[in-house]
């Protein structure tokens, strides 16, 4: 490629993953611009003054792919801890182990009995539920999944198909109401896959008869997690091996396509042969010079979910083995509730502290109280059980932090788009990726962030193959 230069957008998982592998494959005419004074993006992780660890959100790291686990291995040295997963669904007054459906028996005999008969019309309506259909490379890549649900026409008619009137009513639609603050009948279902556990419903029946848990659907089920420093520790390991490559405080603003410029705020120019991005999407759209309204019309068809992250900072001893909880209903605004000192004790100042990290999703459909949000989480601890009242004077430090771009939402109308502004941007060399880069949540955790970076540099410099973003035949560039 001789002296073609790649800018890459974004010190985040993809671009880190890009940059990694460029220079894996010998080429050094490439460099990160980052808008943050921190690598990491979504995946970086801060420490606060009284000596706790916190994480944008709940992650954990596993892997779909030996690259990526082989390259965790290395730039974390091995210094990570295994982790079995111990999730729960807070209901009430009970803990019921992930995933609800699976675990019904904690419930109570006349829930029981609603969720019971209608997981059953459920199965007589769609024999052997499963996921939706999707095409066979995307259903290779996640292991294989049915075609059951083709009735429906969105996630939430696909939800009442396959689960019933009782374990939508409990489960699956507040806490997915709450989790992606968008309505779920403007979502489509062809995300799922791997993401909800279906049901079985004769397994379902044994479980609740032979009174057994059932909790190792997913791939998540087994995680590892670095000892020290949080999941940005897996990234800040990058530094080194890019040094000289990485100018963090490097915002761009405008997007010059045709003579390949690169304007930042601080009123420096770069120029650039290709550009890779992982900046969100309608935002990079936004920069580009000529204006391009058909991409900017396009790109109002995609949705995001926005968060607020809240941890909260105790004295005195963890609270059990816990990994992490869902909460459906309305006594707290959080969605997601993780033990985050549980993940490393390192994430804590010493064995008398522990963490509490709260997430609580928001949008234009479904507003909060920012002003006063740690206190509702606070109270919504209280009120769910998960704190007694007098724990409330334990607690030694607080850390928020907004997120504006949280989850890309998986709206009927987003295929459609992304069609037209992902090929439009190859054609004036620019190729967006990463999870609200590319937009698709199904292939948007941490590992197929950086597999996506690591897949681009390949077919920019030796015509690779991308086969994380090959199923969405939608994308395709040329």
């Amino acid at each position: 490629m001789g002296e073609n230069h790649i800018a890459i957008i974004g010190a985040g998982p993809t671009g880190l993953g890009c940059a990694w592998r460029l220079k894996e494959l010998g080429y050094n005419h490439f460099h990160i611009y980052e808008a943050n004074k921190y690598v990491g993006g979504l995946a970086a992780s801060f420490k606060d003054d009284r000596g706790f660890t916190w994480d944008v959100g709940g992650h954990v790291l596993f892997s779909h792919y030996k690259y990526y686990d082989d390259l965790f291995d290395r730039l974390l040295e091995r210094r990570y801890l295994n982790h079995i997963r111990t999730s729960w669904i807070r209901l009430g007054d009970r803990f019921i182990p992930y995933p609800f459906q699976n675990n019904l028996r904690y419930l109570p005999t006349p829930i029981l009995l609603e969720c019971l008969i209608g997981l059953h019309r459920a199965s007589q309506n769609s024999p052997g539920a499963r996921s939706p259909k999707l095409c066979s490379s995307l259903r290779s890549h996640f292991g294989g999944v049915g075609s059951v649900g083709d009735r429906s026409r969105n996630f939430r008619e696909w939800i009442l198909e396959i689960f019933g009137d009782g374990v939508a009513r409990l489960f699956m639609f507040p806490y997915n109401e709450k989790a992606w603050a968008f309505p779920l009948e403007e979502m489509s279902k062809e995300w799922i896959a791997e993401r909800v556990s279906v049901v079985d419903f004769e397994r379902v029946l044994k479980n609740i008869i032979t009174q057994k848990d059932d909790v190792s659907w997913g791939p998540n089920s087994a995680f590892k997690f670095p000892e020290e420093g949080g999941t940005g520790a897996l990234f800040s390991a990058f530094l080194p091996h890019l040094k000289g490559r990485i100018s963090l405080n490097k915002r761009c603003t405008r997007i010059e396509t045709e003579k390949h410029l690169l304007h930042f705020e601080d009123g420096s120019e770069k120029s650039y042969n290709t550009l890779v991005s992982s900046a969100p999407l309608p935002e990079l759209v936004s920069m580009l010079e000529p204006p391009r309204p058909d991409l900017l019309t396009a790109a109002n068809d995609l949705a995001f979910t926005s968060g607020i992250m809240v941890g909260l900072g105790f004295s005195g001893p963890p609270p059990g083995n816990k990994n992490w909880v869902y909460f459906p209903d309305d006594r707290t605004p959080i969605y997601r509730l993780t033990y985050f000192s549980n993940y490393s004790p390192k994430n804590a100042p010493d064995e008398n502290h522990f963490s509490l990290m709260g997430e609580v999703s928001y949008s234009p459909h479904r507003e909060i109280n920012k002003s006063n949000i740690i206190n509702e989480v606070i109270e919504g601890f209280v009120k769910s059980g998960i704190l007694l009242e007098e724990q409330k004077k334990d607690i030694v430090s607080t850390f928020v932090i907004d997120v504006p771009y949280s989850y890309p939402v998986p709206t009927l109308r987003r295929n459609a788009a992304l069609g037209r502004i992902i090929p439009a941007l190859a054609q004036v060399d620019i190729h967006s990726r990463g999870r609200h880069g590319l937009c698709i949540y199904e292939i948007g955790n941490m590992d197929h962030s950086v597999m996506q970076g690591v897949e681009l540099a390949d077919a920019l410099l030796n015509k690779g193959a991308q086969p994380t973003i090959a199923p969405f035949i939608f994308l395709q560039e040329k």
